[in-house]
């Protein structure tokens, strides 16, 4: 029974560590390009813009906040070929400013509500500001909009799954660690190793 439950938890260490190392692969290129000001654009920032008139907007369409107000917009933004996670909106007097993002590219809309025109600024972001999207976008901050749009949404649960199939990953490593005898010492010591210098950098940091 032991050897079948070793068996069985060294498969799914290995099949859901495979799974995960492109997303995982994600998060961490995606770091350096957060904490690293050094780190050049991959490619250069290109901006479009183009101006959509006589626009079909809800009557009630200023009355509107939050989620009720995202979801009005949605058609009116596919109706424009505007596709994307709908952010924060502003409103400026008979203006909405609309930034709609999807991974490398960051579009402005602004809606002229009285002249029923939308002026829209496109900006090829590229390949590094995209992974920095991906990385903070399954993030807690403005849970009334966030993941409105069906990829964004499809991309926080597989970010959901990253997390814990890498707690799995990690406490079945230990696991594994612990029945080879052979490894015991050295792993004993790297796991000492590593949990006081965790404990040491989180005391720096804290205080």
């Amino acid at each position: 029974m032991k050897g079948r439950f070793y068996r069985f938890t060294r498969d799914l260490h290995l099949y859901f560590g495979l799974f995960i190392s492109p997303f995982v692969l994600v998060f961490s290129v995606s770091v350096f390009f957060f904490v690293h000001s050094w780190t050049p654009k991959l490619v250069a920032e290109t901006a479009a813009t183009r101006v959509v008139s006589s626009l079909n907007l809800p009557t009630d369409l200023p009355k509107l906040s939050g989620r009720p107000l995202v979801d009005a917009l949605k058609p009116i933004l596919e109706s424009m070929n505007v596709p994307g996670e709908i952010g924060f909106i502003q409103r400026r007097v008979e203006t909405l400013i609309i930034p709609v993002s999807i991974p490398g590219r960051a579009t402005s809309v602004s809606i002229d509500l009285a002249r029923r025109e939308a002026t829209i600024v496109t900006r090829e972001t590229g390949l590094a500001d995209a992974l920095m999207t991906l990385h903070k976008s399954p993030g807690g901050h403005g849970q009334t909009i966030r993941m409105n749009w069906f990829a964004m949404k499809a991309w926080g649960w597989f970010a959901d799954a990253t997390a814990y199939l890498t707690l799995f990953i990690s406490v079945s490593g230990i696991y594994l660690w612990y029945m080879l005898r052979a490894e015991r010492r050295i792993g004993f010591l790297l796991l000492v190793a590593g949990t006081l210098t965790f404990l040491g950098i989180a005391y720096a940091v804290s205080h």
